[in-house]
């Protein structure tokens, strides 16, 4: 008897939602997911993700056809996604802070043959459809209240009607695509960044090691999860150790020390604005945050007071996270030994990644020389999707390229020094905008938030300019910033002129738009 193609596939492959399937054996009655309103068992959730992907195999999808997902955090955000990998399909999640042109620019890149839409997300999806003929169902997850032109939508809950929970058995290789993860598309339409399943195991592996996750945690899941951060570093990983999920549809302080409270949550990730936020709220000084064992970090810098400040209040480990969407997304963790010996830098390399600096003609630069950040790792996409000139450029010279600055140090730890893009030339120097942004934290404790941009200028070229963001009740003085920033700054490099704001301009996952700030400000100099 010979063995069938399938089946060798079965018994040897790496697939993403086999994780989910094991976890089930080994933790049938331990909660998986939980919102406001239910708990799953590991059991009830991998049955649930069975009955969803054998519904979509009831559609007439086969391997390596797309199906998009438009969702705020839900279980059946993690529902579909799971299921699209047991089956081989491809899962499209939505960035829900696009326009509807960019949603409508995702749909037809990764021609998607089905769409699952929340109901409070229809109002994005629907104005995308018109002249999609390639998508042939779309699924409301609630009830729905749009038209979708010749498209009739039918409920998430009647697809699944059928109920046949058995475990779905495809052929799916190693290296088949699992995600279609858009980039925010700050500066051009959203680049498809093809995430396969070896990349999403590995970084989930690897996040386990260097996060100490353990099967006993209890995870606070609150930013969006059709970010990679949210998802293969939290999410996938606490499904492959079998620990809890508790699911948020978004950030609320009081919310969030109530959630750490009464789920005794062990492990959260936020932003520096969410934890400045926490410590603000009046009744942080009455919450017991015994709980918690770590606490993780992106998207943008700790300044070192509100650093200090979270130590002290929360009393757990602190540790930042570095990478990005291509590599699934972590390359980088700066550990909690590091916080304050090393306060700014990136960390060291994740156990599955090796990171080197590279100079403009390919060659790999020593420690204390800047260039830039490239990458090797089984986490690296396999392509931009459709964009053979730009996966070329990515991989020049048998690396990744990150598209950052910055260098190693003689402890061999990794310092960031600017995006390449954001490196203000002025009066013939070239100045990290990330440098200024540091600064200016240190020195002014009243800031919570700040970007530095370079704005046309007829004698500097581009002048360096601060937009700053005061924390809670604080008031804050331009005079008075650009007058204590000078002990940490070399002249040339302190702000020609700083902006009070009441907010910047961000991407749904919490990127300062950078972009967007310099363009409304171009002619401030003039």
């Amino acid at each position: 008897m010979t063995i069938t193609e399938l089946e060798n596939n079965l018994i040897h492959r790496v697939n993403v939602g086999d994780m989910l399937t094991r976890s089930a054996d080994r933790f049938p009655n331990a909660i998986a997911v939980a919102d406001e309103y239910r708990r799953l068992t590991y059991t009830e959730f991998n049955n649930a993700v069975n009955i969803l992907a054998n519904s979509l195999l009831g559609l007439g999808l086969s391997r390596g056809d797309s199906v998009a997902l438009a969702s705020k955090n839900s279980i059946e955000f993690l529902q579909t996604y799971f299921a699209c990998a047991k089956t081989g399909l491809i899962c499209v999640p939505i960035n829900l802070g696009w326009t509807a042109p960019e949603v409508a620019h995702v749909l037809r890149d990764s021609d998607v043959r089905v769409i699952i839409v929340h109901e409070d997300s229809e109002a994005l999806v629907a104005p995308a459809l018109p002249d999609q003929s390639h998508v042939t169902d779309v699924i409301v997850i609630g009830s729905s209240s749009q038209a979708y032109g010749d498209t009739e939508p039918r409920t998430f809950a009647s697809l699944i009607d059928q109920q046949d929970s058995t475990e779905p058995e495809c052929l799916v290789e190693d290296r088949d695509t699992l995600t279609l993860l858009y980039t925010s598309g700050t500066t051009s339409a959203p680049k498809g960044v093809s995430g396969h399943h070896i990349a999403v195991y590995t970084e989930s592996m690897a996040m386990a090691i260097e996060g100490r996750f353990r099967s006993d945690d209890r995870f606070a899941a609150m930013l969006p999860m059709f970010h990679t951060a949210q998802l293969n570093c939290h999410c996938t990983t606490a499904l492959l150790l079998g620990a809890a999920i508790h699911i948020r549809p978004g950030f609320d302080a009081g919310a969030l020390l109530d959630l750490i409270e009464a789920e005794r949550i062990t492990q959260i990730f936020g932003l520096p604005m969410m934890y400045a936020a926490m410590l603000d709220h009046p009744s942080i000084g009455d919450r017991d945050l015994t709980s918690l064992r770590r606490a993780l970090y992106a998207m943008a810098p700790m300044p070192r007071n509100l650093l200090e400040q979270c130590l002290e209040v929360f009393d757990c480990d602190f540790y930042l996270l570095f990478g990005q969407t291509e590599m699934s997304p972590a390359t980088t963790i700066f550990h909690p030994e590091h916080q304050l010996s090393h306060h700014g830098s990136v960390g060291t390399p994740v156990v599955t990644t090796r990171v080197g600096i590279m100079d403009l003609d390919g060659g790999l630069l020593p420690a204390g020389k800047e260039g830039e950040i490239v990458y090797r790792s089984p986490q690296m996409m396999t392509e931009y999707h459709g964009n053979e000139e730009a996966t070329r450029e990515a991989f020049l010279h048998g690396w990744f390229h990150s598209g950052d600055n910055g260098y190693f140090d003689d402890d061999g730890i990794l310092w960031f020094t600017d995006r390449r893009k954001d490196v203000i030339k002025t009066g013939g120097e070239n100045v990290a905008s990330l440098e200024v942004e540091k600064a200016l934290l240190a020195a002014e404790p009243g800031i919570a938030e700040v970007a530095v941009v370079g704005l046309p200028h007829k004698r500097w070229s581009e002048a360096i300019t601060a937009f700053v963001v005061p924390r809670q009740g604080q008031k804050l003085d331009a005079e008075t910033i650009q007058s204590r920033v000078r002990g940490h700054l070399d002249p040339y490099k302190i702000p020609k002129d700083v902006i009070v704001v009441e907010e910047l301009p961000r991407t749904s996952t919490g990127k300062i738009r950078k972009n967007l700030v310099r363009d409304a400000h171009l002619d401030h100099f003039e």
